[in-house]
């Protein structure tokens, strides 16, 4: 029989008022950490981050997230880490990512304090490199999740509303990625991969649940600067449910987009979530799914803003020579595209991404298709 794997953060605590708690949870993991924040963490919150570390007798060694999460920027953060028994990363995804692979190669345990509900990455075991220009290099695998993921969601609600979408345009992709990976019996990233277990499979679907049942409530609150209910559930879908959904059960297409479409200069303006929201269309287009499925998606991302047209990207012009090279990107024998359960080449994949803009313009016409535009 085949082996199934499981695995996530060893506690995950999300609730308004948890920033000041931070000294409270990092006591308990040793008395020497490393607080990692982006720059913007440090201006709003970092007196409270560094007061909550002393009133629990924590020694933290303070620096600045570099702005990439580089190999370079990795290893001066390990550096740093040298003698501390906690790295804590507060802030994006790209911070919490140099945060977990800072620690890893640093001996050190690892605290995520995600400031904004954009990505899954905060619960998971791995993390991402770019290089400095921004384009996606490789995953690195951590080999052991956080061992705390604190979530303030009165901190998250402060952040613009854009960022909740463009969560929850990853969060979208959870599910149907997890059927990617159903479909051609891919394993999971647990370790070194397992087949999926059907707690995972179910959180998956799960999430997937959530975000129709409560996502536009959610979007709509939030931007009207309210903590509901919806906007709690949408925080935990966005953050647990599709970060152990992702690392469970695996991505596939709508990410293997997402990193292909990185060569593009205009798509390093928009936001990870914002291009997995539209790697989900067009992953959607790839499989063939039914069209009653493609505009289920195309709907929901319409209604919260995120990206359903090339234009959308700032890719209104781009030619079938670009979208060819995109193809020819994605078809590296690293992207995880390969998980889709069809027969793959450059050329299919440029097509399925020019289709999914087409299908997109048949239901919302040609103009753009965000609902409110990008400034939320």
């Amino acid at each position: 029989m085949t082996q199934r794997g499981y695995g996530g953060p060893l506690r995950y605590v999300q609730g308004p008022g948890i920033l000041a708690d931070v000294g409270r949870y990092a006591a308990g993991l040793g008395p020497k950490a490393l607080l990692l924040m982006d720059a913007f963490v440090e201006r709003t919150y970092g007196a409270t981050l560094r007061a909550s570390l002393a009133d629990h007798g924590v020694e933290a060694v303070v620096t600045v997230f570099g702005g990439e999460s580089t190999e370079a920027e990795v290893a001066r953060c390990a550096a740093l880490a040298q003698g501390c028994d906690t790295v804590i990363g507060v802030g994006g995804g790209k911070t919490l990512d140099t945060g977990k692979i800072a620690a890893r190669d640093a001996g050190a345990r690892i605290i995520t304090v995600p400031t904004i509900a954009s990505t899954d990455s905060p619960t998971s075991s791995i993390g991402v490199i770019y290089s400095a220009d921004g384009v996606y290099d490789r995953v690195e695998r951590c080999y052991r999740n956080p061992d705390m993921v604190l979530v303030d969601s009165e901190v998250i609600l402060r952040a613009p509303v854009r960022f909740l979408a463009a969560g929850m345009g990853d969060a979208l992709s959870t599910w149907y990625e997890a059927r990617s990976n159903f479909e051609s019996r891919s394993n999971n990233y647990i370790a070194d991969g397992y087949a999926v277990t059907a707690a995972g499979a179910a959180i998956a679907r799960n999430c997937h649940e959530v975000l129709m049942r409560d996502g536009r409530a959610a979007f709509l609150a939030a931007r009207a600067g309210c903590l509901t209910e919806a906007v709690e559930n949408v925080i935990e879908a966005n953050t647990l449910l599709s970060g152990l959904g992702f690392e469970n059960c695996g991505v596939s297409g709508a990410h293997g987009v997402h990193d292909a479409l990185t060569i593009l200069e205009p798509t390093h303006h928009f936001f990870h979530g914002e291009k997995v929201a539209f790697g989900v269309l067009c992953l959607l287009a790839l499989e063939n799914r039914p069209q009653e499925e493609f505009a289920e998606a195309a709907r929901f991302c319409h209604d919260i803003g995120l990206p359903v047209r090339l234009a959308d990207l700032g890719l209104a012009d781009v030619s079938d020579a670009d979208l060819l090279r995109v193809g020819e990107d994605a078809m590296a024998p690293t992207n995880v595209i390969h998980s889709v359960h069809r027969s793959l080449s450059a050329r299919g994949i440029a097509h399925a991404i020019r289709t999914a803009d087409r299908l997109s313009a048949s239901l919302f016409g040609e103009g753009s298709g965000l609902a409110g535009g990008q400034s939320h």
